[in-house]
Formats: C-alpha cells, structure tokens, sequence
C-alpha cells in the first residue's frame, strides 16, 4: 500500500470491501495520479474522462491484490470519472466483467460502464490558486466501497465516501446477482437501475432540483453512506450544469 509519504501533493481514494480491503486512487493535479489495490481479490478500475478530456491510461487495466499503479495526470485541466470493475475474465477469448463493464474491453478507451457502480468524479485544475474538486457517487448503484481522501489540501478538503459494505445489507429489489437468481449479490442496484421510472430516474417532469427527490431506495444509499451524493439532484457536494453532476467541494492541493 502506498503511504502519504509516497504519494504526497495529492488526493487519495480508497475502496474498502469486506475488511480493510483498499482501493486507493490518489491525485495531484497536473502530477500523478495512483490507484492502489488492498483487496484480496484483482479489480479493473476504469476511467471516462468528461467530453473533450483526454483518455487516461486507455480508460482501463488490471490491478492485482496489494499492488497499484501510478500514472501522470494531465498539464491542463480534467475531469471525469473512476471506477472498479469486479469479476473480470477471458473466456473463449472475449473479455467482460460481472460489474462495471465497458462493453466487453480491458481498456475502455472513454466508454463508460455498465450500472451499478460505485463511481468517483474529479475535476482537476492548475495554477498556484485553482481549486480542484471531489466526490463519491451511489446515483448508478453500488459494487464496491470507495472513499475519497485529499492530501496536502488547503480549503474544503474532507474524506468523502462509501465505507460499508452494501452487499451485505443491500434490500432484496435491488440486489443484483452472478450468476442471475442463483448467484451472489455482486452489486446494488440503485432505484433507477432497478425499476427504470421517470420519477426514481429524475427524468422528465422530475429532472429539476424542485421535483426530483431522495426515495426510500436512495435514502437506504444515504443512511450507510451519508458522505456521497445518491440521486440525481441529491445537493450533498453537487450541482447539477450541463447534464453533469459536478462536486461542490473545492480544494487547493499543493504542488
């Protein structure tokens, strides 16, 4: 596990499933990015930078079992998202994953996943007084535990994030099985996902902050996950511009 000394300057998120098991992504604007894996199992994080952002490591690669991977993050400003894809393999040649696939590819090359997933959004900045920004969503559901973790910050720099493990408790409707009915919970399902209505999917008359509103489904995401945002218009770190949901919390991070 790479430790603040090692990755200083920067943010650092982690994922944790069942105990202690860390995913840990760390960013410092312009600098270095580094995603670390303290899971006992390989994940397969995968990055979608925002519209006209550049692909990162081709959007996707494997990371084994307490290993991790650091990479630069780009000169200019970024944003886009993170995260794990669980149960990943080859088989007769074709590659896919149980959650978080990116149609069938190692490398997503700024295709973004399949729901649900617990996913991280960053918007990074550049200059001595340029404020980058963080947070952890549940709106697209949940497969692993994630938090997110600035280091060396200066302004509204707090740890973010889904610790519990959700697939012990996720309810029944929006539990979603590999294999299909006689499998185990991989991931939890966001209301949306599960029951596609304009009113749980914000779409439609409920696309405004005045009509789109916490349901019994994205308050069970709430209540073992207060720090992330867990529907649409949830106001927790967000605003909602362009059809994109974009963290309110700025922080200055130290080159």
């Amino acid at each position: 596990m790479a430790s603040s000394s090692t990755i200083s300057s920067s943010f650092v998120f982690f994922a944790v499933f069942l105990f202690l098991c860390t995913l840990s992504h760390a960013t410092n604007p312009g600098l270095i990015l580094t995603v670390v894996n303290n899971c006992p199992f390989t994940i397969w994080p995968a990055i979608q930078p925002n519209a006209g952002h550049d692909v990162l490591e081709r959007g996707g690669f494997a990371l084994h079992t307490l290993t991790h991977r650091s990479f630069a993050a780009p000169s200019h400003h970024w944003s886009g998202r993170i995260w794990a894809r669980t149960g990943c393999t080859y088989i007769n040649g074709k590659f896919s994953c149980v959650t978080g696939d990116c149609g069938g590819r190692l490398e997503c090359s700024g295709s973004g996943g399949a729901a649900p997933a617990t996913l991280a959004q960053f918007t990074l900045h550049h200059g001595q007084n340029d404020f980058s920004s963080y947070a952890v969503s549940l709106v697209d559901g949940f497969n692993l535990p994630m938090t997110v973790t600035p280091h060396e910050g200066k302004g509204l720099c707090p740890v973010v994030g889904c610790r519990a493990n959700l697939l012990e408790t996720c309810p029944g409707k929006l539990q979603m099985w590999s294999p299909p009915e006689h499998g185990k919970v991989v991931a939890c399902k966001s209301g949306c996902e599960a029951f596609g209505t304009d009113e749980l999917c914000c779409r439609n008359h409920y696309n405004s902050p005045q009509t789109c509103r916490a349901s019994s489904f994205s308050e069970f995401f709430k209540h073992a996950c207060p720090a992330t945002f867990t529907y649409a218009h949830d106001m927790f770190f967000t605003a909602r511009a362009q059809g994109h949901l974009l963290p309110l919390k700025p922080c200055l991070i130290f080159k």
